[in-house]
């Protein structure tokens, strides 16, 4: 089988109609989180499939996390990973020739960021050279400095101060043509710092953040742009405002916690953050069962991020300090032991039931990232989506390429 194309011209209206019908036929398998539920909706009506995911271990479910749709589990499971692989293959985009930052670029930047950098910058490919790169959301501006070690002008525009001052001192160090900026990207004065002279990138710019660039590049009429998207949930609503005509037109409504279904794939955390986050994971499912008893209510109860301090806890003094931060009446003595063993239990089944969800992490993700896509089309650009590096070192793997093609007439 041929490897698979980035995505552009006429496939990206296609693909996207494609991805809306399967996330709107499949809502009851993808919007409810297993961690709300002691029984979810769709149990009822696949009772086989349900009971074969109980029955597994919390190994099972980490050894199928990053790869579910390899798991062999009965109907509809197969049906749903099939169609998930076909509608969410999207093709590597063309690496470029193009001279490599020399290694002493790499001071002071994580492996794994300076690896996404190189494989991201490997992947800008425009019809017309860049005149000048501009970063946002720049940090201290690796990204930046990557692709302008060949001499073409730079601007780094960064919120934070002690960040924008650290990286000038760096792009000052390398004797780059570079300004780093302070600039709150949201701020209504953001737009003077984009023109049609920038190309701007951005690597992994959170929500609204990169959302705004494709704004405003637009609107200065800037001739490219880069972009690969992340962390779609964090946005200053409630619900999605989608973008483009397909998406404004489609009756799938998002909210913000749907959107954070691309971001639960875990692929670069390290043993120890695992322990941690299962540990945590499995306090909290046990006070879950201990809060419905308290309330007298048997319905999920939101609790906060707890520092990490609180899993240092004795059990029994970690439940009855969550439910005195709760307002919740102090619970009455019990075995505590196996309380804290059934929230272990309960995480096993959650972490094999978010397995048929997984399914849709992807085609949810690609719905999002075609939804700007289309919005860049409506401005006048051609747009590429393709992957530019291995999921292995970002999940968040893909990257929107806009440019705006000057056709000239001949005679």
């Amino acid at each position: 089988m041929p490897d698979a194309l980035p995505l552009s011209g006429p496939r990206l209206l296609e693909r996207f109609r494609a991805l809306d019908d399967f996330l709107l036929a499949h809502q009851d398998l993808w919007r409810p989180r297993p961690f709300n539920f002691l029984q979810l909706p769709w149990e009822a009506r696949h009772p086989e499939l349900a009971a074969w995911l109980r029955r597994r271990s919390l190994d099972d479910a980490e050894a199928a996390h990053n790869h579910p749709e390899q798991l062999a589990a009965p109907a509809p499971f197969d049906a749903l990973a099939a169609a998930s692989l076909v509608l969410s293959e999207t093709g590597a985009l063309p690496a470029v020739a193009r001279d490599a930052a020399p290694e002493r670029f790499a001071v002071d930047v994580p492996g794994r960021k300076w690896q996404q950098i190189r494989h991201f910058a490997s992947r800008l490919q425009f019809a017309t050279p860049p005149a000048h790169w501009l970063d946002w959301c720049a940090g201290k501006g690796h990204l930046g400095r990557a692709l302008a070690h060949d001499g073409t002008p730079l601007t780094c525009l960064e919120y934070d101060a002690e960040l924008v001052a650290a990286g000038q001192a760096l792009s000052d160090r390398l004797q780059l043509a570079a300004e780093h900026r302070l600039q709150d990207v949201l701020a209504a004065d953001a737009a003077d710092q984009l023109d049609a002279r920038h190309t701007p990138l951005a690597l992994h710019a959170c929500g609204e953040l990169h959302v705004r660039l494709l704004q405003l590049a637009s609107a200065a009429g800037c001739r490219q742009l880069a972009v690969a998207p992340c962390c779609y949930n964090r946005i200053d609503s409630e619900d999605y405002r989608p973008l483009s005509v397909a998406a404004r037109a489609s009756p799938l409504q998002l909210s913000r916690d749907d959107l954070r279904l691309p971001l639960s794939e875990t692929v670069t955390a390290s043993a120890r953050v695992r322990r941690q986050r299962d540990q945590s994971m499995a306090r909290r499912l046990a006070f879950d069962l201990l809060q419905r008893e308290l309330r007298g209510v048997d319905a999920y109860l939101p609790v906060p991020s707890l520092p990490l301090a609180w899993l240092q806890k004795d059990f029994a003094d970690y439940c009855r300090d969550l439910a005195a931060l709760k307002d919740l009446p102090s619970p009455a003595p019990r075995d505590w032991q196996a309380l804290e063993a059934r929230g272990w239990q309960r995480l096993a089944e959650v972490r094999n039931l978010e397995l048929p969800r997984a399914l849709f992490r992807r085609p949810l993700e690609l719905w999002l990232l075609l939804d700007r896509a289309l919005y860049l089309e409506e401005q006048g650009y051609q747009v590429r989506l393709g992957r530019f590096c291995a999921p292995q070192l970002t999940p968040r793997n893909h990257l929107l390429l806009a440019e705006r093609v000057t056709h000239t007439r001949c005679g």
